[in-house]
């Protein structure tokens, strides 16, 4: 693999899933109303260097009164050799936090209003993360703070 040292870092660090294509939309099975199933991920270019992984999916389409982006599912300190993350699964020894439906773990796509943007981030740390399962992307982003390697970035759009 490419080295991940200096401005390079993200050069090789890429995520992507087979089930649509970055920009694309997602399929509508992913959806919250209806099965409600994670898409596939996969991901390479680890930097060599990351000690956990923490994943992020959000919609920033979609602003709360607060004026903050909806948050469909947040996962953290996966394994750095981990590459994949299977439809409708999260890899074992991870932790998942509370998205904005109230819930632990992934809660779908569900525009009131149109197509919306989703981000999906994956970041690599250098340090496993001391949070409790079911924490919120607010501790999270607080916790990586000052401890992100580099990030991969995937985005998909869904309508009603």
């Amino acid at each position: 693999m490419d080295s991940h040292a200096g401005s390079d870092a993200s050069a090789g660090f890429t995520l992507r899933s087979p089930a649509f294509d970055d920009g694309s939309e997602i399929p509508r099975k992913h959806g919250y109303t209806k099965q409600n199933t994670s898409p596939p991920l996969e991901w390479d270019g680890v930097p060599s260097d990351a000690v956990s992984l923490a994943l992020v999916m959000d919609d920033p389409d979609a602003m709360k009164p607060a004026g903050q982006v909806w948050d469909h599912w947040v996962v953290w300190n996966i394994d750095p050799a981990t590459t994949e993350i299977p439809e409708g699964a999260t890899p074992p020894g991870v932790a998942e936090g509370t998205n904005s439906y109230g819930t632990r773990g992934y809660g779908g796509p569900n525009p009131p209003d149109g197509e919306h943007t989703y981000r999906f981030v994956l970041y690599a740390l250098d340090r496993e993360l001391p949070l409790e399962p079911g924490a919120t992307k607010a501790h999270l982003e607080r916790m990586i703070e000052g401890h992100v390697i580099d990030e991969a970035r995937l985005t998909g759009t869904y309508a009603p």
